[in-house]
Parts: C-alpha cells; structure tokens; sequence
C-alpha cells in the first residue's frame, strides 16, 4: 500500500477503507470559491460488489494498492464470467461480470484490454475508448429534418441504445465511445 493525496486517485484504482479494498468507480474534486477543496470518491468493494461514496480534503492522505495491469485479450464470456489470455504467456483469466460492469456489452472478440490484478485477482478493466459497432435500428429520416442537429434514437449491434445524428441510417457502422455509449463519428472501413 502506498499513501497517495485524494486529488490523485483515478477511475480503476484500487483504494483500502476501513480494512478493505475497493475499485474506484469514478473519482471527482471539487474547488469552490470560498471552503475547502474536496475529492468525492465512488468505489465498489472487492469482496462483495458493495457500492459507496467517500469524500476527503483534496489534500487528505489515501492508501492505495499497487495493482499490475497488463493488457489481456478477450476470448470469451459464459455463466462464470468472461475469459481474456495474457498476451505474454498465454495464461487465461477469468473476470467476473462485476469487475466489468457497463462495458459488457462492448466486449468483442479478440479486443484487447488492460486488466488490473491486484493478488492474483482482476480487480479493474480498461477497454478500448472506441468500438465500431453496426446500427441495427432507427428511425426514418424525415423530410427537412437532415438540417437540424438533434440526435434520434438507435439500437446498435450489441443491444445498447444510443442516439445518433438523423443522418445515420440502420446497416451503417459507426464508432461508439465505451465510456458512455455515445455515438462518435462513421466508421471509416
């Protein structure tokens, strides 16, 4: 464990409250005009998938594990979780759906991801910031509406909706942001 300040804790670190390690869900500071500086922290407990908020002074001290990441491919998912190879030695890994989360459904054969292990177990996953995935349904472009810069909705590939610019028909493949399911750009193929 290594003491950090809480301004420099990150999404996917792994952090020890109260005797037990948590993975940072996501991680906020705060610097209003007149008060004290703070860090909101979201984290999920290892053990048992918990969820809590902690918050501290920016400048409060935080212990945090040294977690090695390293990046894995993904191979497969079934019942028991989703299955990557190290891509140094070719040891498979399984990781469970919690430590995944959101990112689930983007989750692609042979995507390359960058898994934490802290003791032998995944504890954070990374994937790629963009996926390409195809649009298989939307609404219609109507007339006169190509001009205007609202979003319509849309199912792509993978089962997530998005919203995508009314230009976009279904069967076109574009870039997905992991981070948030939202549309980026076409995909150029």
């Amino acid at each position: 464990m290594v003491k950090v300040i809480a301004s420099s804790i990150r999404k996917g670190n792994v952090i020890e409250l109260d005797d037990k390690l948590y993975s940072v869900i996501s991680a906020e500071s705060f610097f209003p005009g007149k008060g004290t500086p703070t860090t909101q922290i979201d984290a999920r407990r290892l053990s048992d998938g918990v969820k809590t908020t902690v918050r501290y002074r920016t400048t409060e001290q935080v212990e945090k594990a040294y977690v090695e990441e390293k990046d894995y491919t993904y191979l497969y998912g079934d019942d028991d979780g989703f299955t990557f190879m190290d891509q140094e030695n070719f040891e498979q890994i399984m990781v469970p759906k919690e430590v995944i989360g959101d990112g689930v459904p983007y989750l692609q054969e042979n995507m390359v991801c960058q898994i934490g292990v802290y003791n032998g177990v995944p504890v954070t996953i990374t994937l790629p910031q963009r996926v390409i995935l195809e649009i298989v349904e939307t609404e219609p472009v109507t007339k006169g509406q190509t001009a205007s810069s609202s979003y319509k909705p849309a199912i792509l590939s993978n089962g997530v909706r998005t919203a995508i610019p009314p230009h976009v028909t279904a069967g076109t493949r574009v870039v997905i942001n992991t981070e948030d399911g939202s549309y980026v750009e076409r995909a150029k193929d």
